[in-house]
């Protein structure tokens, strides 16, 4: 897919205040580290994730989206009139039905005569929502767009803790496939997207690829259990199986993205990929051949933030003055699914 008319006008992300340590949550989990013969600080030293951040319990993810949308949409000096789609993509979402794109649109007062929707796509929400909307500019259907999304990881580490905690029978090798959801942390990210001859900036997404194998559907499956359970959230990954697929993937995608771009990897000045952890991120940078110098990475003290987690390292490096104008950049999205999904701007 190649683009022509098609900008980035604003990212923005929204962090919640409450920090909590890879320490806290094997101090909580002690009894079973101690029966199991775990070392504590294997959290950390495994991932590299020292940190997450959890919204207040209550919050709902349309709140803190309808939050993260208005700044974007403010900050792009688009006016409202001018919008013409409104997706939320994050995995968290406020119900099933109405879409809490509703919410998100009524809170950020967007015109009636914009699509309103969700979409879902475990880690690649954000990106997918990107190439729709991106899409409709391209053939002329709307001038504008933002996607938004919000992800709490709390539910899903809280729910992890204490079912590993009920399991008397739980062996190291069962505690394997729970592992990664103790690495789920918290945020909120939007991007505006916006016809060039709207655009003040003149940020372009110049296109990019995507690729499926989902073959390994069943590597990383999660969700709410039976309503009567007190099981109620849970996630099951197989790591190591994951990582490898999720690279192997990600080197196809990547290669086609560059033919597509007609880049090389030396073309590429800064790139910003999904967060999961240390061993994926050195694994994938030196799988694709980039040097890890043009990321920022962000696992460390958010943990993996989900799909807002790539948007969350773009607004930071735009935050802190990393990408200089002309500068090519590189979006690298993964997913369980799997699906990869990578996408290249010209700053």
């Amino acid at each position: 897919m190649r683009y022509q008319h098609v900008c980035i006008e604003a990212v923005c992300h929204t962090l919640p205040s409450e920090v909590v340590a890879s320490a806290e949550i094997e101090a909580r989990l002690r009894p079973v580290y101690e029966r199991l013969g775990l070392p504590e600080g294997r959290l950390e030293l495994m991932t590299g994730i020292r940190e997450r951040r959890f919204f207040p319990r209550g919050t709902r993810p349309g709140q803190i989206s309808a939050e993260t949308a208005r700044r974007a949409i403010d900050e792009s000096g688009i006016d409202r009139g001018s919008f013409g789609a409104l997706v939320h993509g994050s995995v968290c979402r406020d119900q099933l039905e109405p879409a809490t794109a509703s919410f998100v649109h009524h809170e950020a007062a967007l015109p009636g005569t914009a699509f309103v929707f969700d979409i879902s796509n475990a880690c690649l929400g954000l990106l997918n929502g990107v190439v729709l909307i991106a899409d409709m500019i391209e053939l002329g259907q709307i001038r504008a767009g933002v996607v938004v999304g919000t992800e709490d990881g709390r539910a899903l580490v809280e729910s992890t803790i204490d079912s590993l905690l009920a399991n008397p029978a739980l062996t190291r090798r069962d505690i394997k496939a729970d592992f990664a959801s103790l690495t789920i942390g918290s945020g909120s990210a939007a991007i505006v997207l916006c016809d060039r001859k709207l655009s003040r900036r003149g940020h372009r997404l110049l296109g990019g690829s995507f690729r499926a194998d989902t073959t390994n559907h069943e590597l990383c499956t999660g969700g709410a259990g039976d309503q009567h359970s007190a099981d109620q959230l849970r996630m099951r990954t197989d790591a190591e199986s994951l990582l490898y697929a999720g690279i192997d993937l990600a080197a196809e995608t990547w290669c086609e993205t560059k033919r597509v771009l007609n880049w090389s990897t030396a073309d590429v000045q800064k790139v910003f990929t999904h967060q999961v952890g240390r061993a994926h991120r050195k694994l994938l940078f030196e799988r694709l051949g980039l040097a890890p110098s043009l990321d920022l990475p962000t696992v460390e003290f958010l943990g993996n933030t989900g799909a807002v987690a790539l948007p969350t390292a773009l607004s930071l490096g735009i935050e802190q003055g990393r990408i200089q104008s002309g500068e090519r950049v590189a979006l690298l999205g993964i997913g369980s699914g799997l699906n990869a999904l990578m996408l290249g701007l010209e700053w």
